[in-house]
């Protein structure tokens, strides 16, 4: 089987240095790849740097809003091959991968049409005077995306990216190697595409990625990953006074009231923890439940719980699938034991699947957890994992504490009948989406991001090309006409 290769400057790219692709619910190979690093990332920023300077792209609207559309028909066209892929290499069931597939098309839709509707603005300060701001492409982007949902992730900084005017190095996770390649066949379908424009290659080291984070000729990075991760490139950024978008970790906390419709909430935390086997930033991960249900809450949602399938993509019955390896798995699983042996109490112990036919896939089966400390570290830190831990608390003030004691602050879920109960809840939550009796429902046309150590700016909506753009203000003294 031929190793699949990087796509730069219009070009396949191949640099014989080879790594394995892995199924996660088997452990099986299933291809290999040629594993960039500093030398394509060098290759890239020269190539972007060549089509933002010598190129139309960044002046020409009408090519950038043919370019993004006719991205999303090629999205269009290759979609059963990706579906494919996403549950082969990245672990989703079917259903999982049909949603994040499902979110691209539209996604660049949506920002083909800003590159028509954007609009700067103009005034004549006194008679005479004429002040006028417009917007410029930054210039090179790099976009360093995640292996969770590699495609929408991606495309999720890339759209606006392009909408902008910038041109792009993308920087691909290793663990899904092969999803990325078959991107970037999407990639060289495009045959409105300029040279240049977009970059992409897989790396399994840093190398490439911290070259783009120091280099001046990248003056923004797109980044959605860990936290941990994101202080560290903010801080090799920092000479070059780098500007980043961050959409970093979070650690959700869900909020269930005594008048909540508790088969709903049930059925949507149950989704909450297991989606993407809890491999996701916004997963529901801290519940936080009133006393007065509290109890029966507790008895549904474990009952749920232990009912969850885990199990392999190509079984169609499995609620849920892998992780992305055995390493996350061992990881996840310490965090439980530990969380165990500072005194949570076990209401659901999955864990590690190490007997039959699942064991030798990276399998975890959901786990929950009553705790009374909100300092503990299962509380305070992302698991990146199927665990939730429950919280009782008595008033809403108290759950409004209790949820903002955290250092993260991407997103919340409040779950109440009450009219207005929620909405007061809401303003007082530091969380930049929260949900009202729904969890994980994200719009192109509205921002997503993050308060605290959740990130920096924000994707989706208008606000995600800030982080492409520059602001010019002309100013013109023409004069007057005197009589």
């Amino acid at each position: 089987m031929k190793a699949v290769t990087n796509w730069i400057n219009g070009e396949w790219v191949d640099n014989g240095i080879y790594k394995d692709s892995f199924n996660p619910a088997t452990g099986e190979k299933i291809g290999s790849y040629s594993d960039g690093g500093i030398a394509e990332a060098e290759q890239a920023i020269a190539a972007a740097k060549k089509a933002f300077k010598e190129s139309d792209w960044k002046n020409n609207r009408q090519l950038r809003y043919q370019v993004i559309n006719e991205l999303a028909n090629q999205f269009e066209a290759y979609q059963t091959e990706l579906i494919e892929l996403l549950t082969l290499e990245n672990g989703k069931i079917r259903g999982e991968a049909e949603f994040e597939f499902n979110l691209v098309a539209p996604k660049l839709r949506y920002y083909a049409a800003q590159v028509l509707t954007q609009s700067g603005r103009a005034l004549e300060t006194k008679p005479g005077s004429y002040s006028m701001v417009i917007t410029e492409a930054i210039g090179v982007a790099g976009i360093i995306a995640p292996w969770n949902s590699p495609i929408i992730l991606m495309i999720r900084s890339l759209a606006p990216a392009l909408a902008a005017g910038c041109t792009a190095v993308i920087k691909m996770p290793a663990q899904t190697a092969q999803i990325n390649a078959k991107i970037n066949e999407v990639f060289a379908a495009v045959k409105s595409l300029p040279k240049g424009v977009i970059n992409q290659f897989t790396e399994s080291g840093n190398g490439g990625a911290a070259l783009m984070v120091a280099s001046k000729d990248v003056p923004t990075i797109s980044y959605t990953g860990s936290t941990k991760t994101g202080k560290i490139l903010m801080k090799n950024g920092s000479a070059q006074l780098k500007r980043f978008g961050f959409e970093l970790g979070g650690k959700t906390p869900m909020l269930v009231f005594n008048d909540a419709n508790l088969e709903a909430a049930v059925s949507t935390l149950e989704k909450a923890i297991t989606v993407f086997a809890g491999q996701f930033c916004m997963t529901g991960s801290r519940i936080l439940v009133q006393r007065g249900i509290a109890d029966v809450f507790i008895k549904k949602l474990s009952a749920q719980l232990e009912h969850v399938k885990v199990g392999p993509a190509a079984d169609l019955s499995s609620d849920m699938g892998p992780m992305i390896d055995k390493v996350n798995v061992e990881r996840v699983d310490e965090v439980v034991k530990r969380a165990i042996a500072e005194g949570a109490k076990i209401l659901v112990r999955g864990g590690t699947v190490l007997e039959g036919p699942l064991a030798t896939g990276a399998f975890y089966r959901p786990t929950l957890l009553l705790v009374d400390d909100n300092k503990m570290s299962i509380v305070q830190e992302e698991t990146f994992g199927p665990v939730a831990t429950v919280q009782i608390f008595e008033t809403a003030e108290e759950a409004i504490e209790l949820a903002n004691d955290n250092d993260y602050g991407l997103a919340a879920s409040v779950w109440s009948t009450n009219v207005d109960l929620p909405l007061q809840v809401v303003r007082e939550l530091n969380a930049g989406t929260v949900w009202i009796n729904d969890w994980a429902k994200v719009n192109d046309e509205f921002e997503e991001g993050g308060y605290k150590c959740s990130g920096l700016g924000r994707l989706n909506g208008l606000a995600a090309l800030e982080d492409f753009l520059e602001h010019k203000h002309i100013y013109h003294h023409a004069g007057i006409l005197k009589a």
